[in-house]
């Protein structure tokens, strides 16, 4: 197996999913090229310093290539040369940097990889288009270079060159956990005419022999790197609820009038995806990013399908002005004030992350998605058990829609079983404290509107009470338009905006001016609210 082989069959469907062509894996296969001579420099290596390196590591092609002309001539070179538009070719270039290096890493074994990768350099060194050298450290190709440059004709037309039989079987693959990394070598020795004519047959037994044990090692782990294209559910054990699967993470922003970063919530399952997106986030917005509420729970999937793709579709809602987004699971789902944007944004989208299912903003079913956000809720509490997290009791509160009419504050008759199963939950957790928050969205006075959401919060503290909550545990107060979680430019953020939240208190984290959110949404509806969509808030 050569390296170039083994990523084409390993990294290459977890980065195109369902997009699968021609010249996309020929982009793909001189990418690898290219990357593993760059990782075969000492000092190149050695600039990323000792952390792991995951998977979903979309900075990584970045802090190899520092340049910015070095990257933008690689994503450039790559898209003309086999036929595939820029855009879409620095999301792939993002998503499968991490995924091959682990890849390098796996097959390097206990060698470090810059050795690793010289001592295999037959098995890509082919692969390198003649353009590349530009590209790459002064000499690092050695006499191999000529190679590179033979095979001009090839790269501009995306083929890649195919390795002779010696590349792809005597350079120091690892067959298994027990054999030695360095390359293989074969020594001919003189003999008589009989010997000399055994030998190629003797080689062909030794070959495939070769090939049989690399694919017995090969299928401990047969696929390695398909696991970023998918949310893995893994059953979550709550006392005396049975296992539940786990809810997919989500990121979900908006943008500004300008490039800035309007608003930002993570819901992740451990800190690593956690810090992944948000660094992700950072890498693309910059200090707007500080902003970016990032929050861990354990019922949340600990990966995100878009993770890989986010280095390219981030700058996309960038350059988008007033933009929702919402990452959640294999969707997006996108809403802009302006059709033309929203088209151009879902069909960018699309071609930098095929394997996604990208989502515009249609008409809102208002009583399907209150119905199901009480059906939620309801699961949620169900699921709480005997002990429950505060934090989590908080969270499934939140998810369901109170559907305030238009300027009122009184507490919709649907939402009083969720209520009221709450109270029952609240008198087994008598330690608990909760903070009610109230927004709003933008539309109308500041001062009405602060003092609106702290009627509707208000509201809801006085019935937990008359169902016989402790009255002392629970804390209001209204935000008004001053903490927006969506843009107010669309139907849909505006819908999102005006909001019910529920977070644990804690006096020490919150002053009496300001209070920092910690936990999920619930959503506000007035009577006519053109769009909805019901997702997790996180902070």
């Amino acid at each position: 197996m050569d390296i170039i082989g083994h990523l084409a069959r390993t990294v290459t469907p977890a980065v195109l999913g369902d997009n699968h062509n021609p010249q996309n894996e020929s982009l793909l296969k001189q990418f690898y090229a290219l990357f593993a001579a760059k990782l075969s420099d000492n000092d190149t290596f050695n600039r990323l310093g000792t952390q792991e390196i995951n998977r979903e590591d979309l900075g990584l092609f970045d802090r190899l290539w520092t340049d910015e002309t070095q990257k933008s001539n690689i994503a450039n070179e790559l898209a003309a040369h086999n036929n595939v538009d820029v855009i879409s070719v620095k999301g792939l270039l993002a998503s499968a940097a991490p995924l091959a290096f682990n890849e390098i890493k796996s097959l390097a074994g206990g060698t470090p990889i810059p050795q690793f990768l010289r001592d295999n350099l037959s098995s890509f060194r082919d692969h390198i288009p003649a353009w590349a050298t530009a590209v790459l450290p002064a000499g690092l190709l050695g006499a191999g270079a000529a190679g590179a440059h033979a095979l001009n004709a090839n790269a501009a037309t995306g083929a890649a060159a195919t390795p002779t039989a010696a590349h792809a079987n005597t350079a120091g693959h690892r067959i298994s956990d027990t054999t030695s990394n360095a390359p293989l070598q074969r020594e001919e020795k003189e003999g008589g005419g009989f010997l000399k004519a055994l030998l190629p047959i003797i080689g062909l037994i030794i070959l495939a022999a070769l090939a049989w044990a690399l694919l017995k090692g090969c299928q401990k782990d047969p696929a390695p790197v398909a696991s970023p294209e998918q949310t893995v559910h893994q059953p979550a054990e709550t006392a005396g609820a049975g296992d539940v699967e786990l809810d997919p993470a989500v990121l979900t922003l908006a943008t500004g009038e300008g490039n800035d970063l309007y608003a930002c919530r993570i819901s992740a399952g451990n800190d690593e995806l956690g810090n992944t997106v948000t660094n992700a986030v950072k890498d693309v917005f910059g200090a707007d990013a500080d902003n970016c509420r990032a929050e861990v729970y354990s019922n949340f999937a600990t990966d995100m399908p878009a993770a890989a793709h986010l280095g390219a579709i981030l700058p996309l809602i960038k350059d988008t002005p007033n933009a929702n987004v919402i990452f959640e699971g294999n969707d997006v789902r996108i809403d802009a004030p302006d059709q033309a944007q929203l088209d151009k944004l879902v069909a960018d989208i699309k071609a930098a992350a095929p394997a996604l299912n990208v989502i515009a903003a249609g008409p809102l079913d208002l009583d399907a998605e209150i119905e199901q956000s009480i059906a939620d809720s309801t699961a949620a509490i169900n699921n709480l058990g005997d002990n429950p997290d505060p934090r989590d009791v908080a969270r499934a509160l939140s998810l369901q829609v109170i559907n305030f009419a238009v300027d009122k504050s009184d507490i919709p008759e649907a939402n009083k079983a969720v209520l009221d199963r709450a109270v029952e939950v609240m008198k087994n957790v008598p330690e608990m404290e909760l903070m009610i928050l109230g927004h709003t969205d933008s539309d109308g006075d500041d001062a009405y509107n602060k003092d609106l959401s702290q009627r509707r919060a208000d509201a809801v503290k006085d019935y937990l009470v008359s169902k016989g909550a402790d009255a002392s545990k629970l804390m209001t107060k209204g935000m008004g338009e001053t903490d927006p979680i969506a843009t107010n430019e669309t139907d849909n953020g505006k819908f999102r905006n005006r909001r019910i939240e529920f977070t644990v208190y804690d006096e020490t984290a919150m002053g009496t001016e300001e209070i920092e959110v910690t936990q999920d949404t619930a959503n506000v509806v007035e009577a006519d609210d053109m769009e909805v969509t019901t997702e997790t808030e996180a902070q």
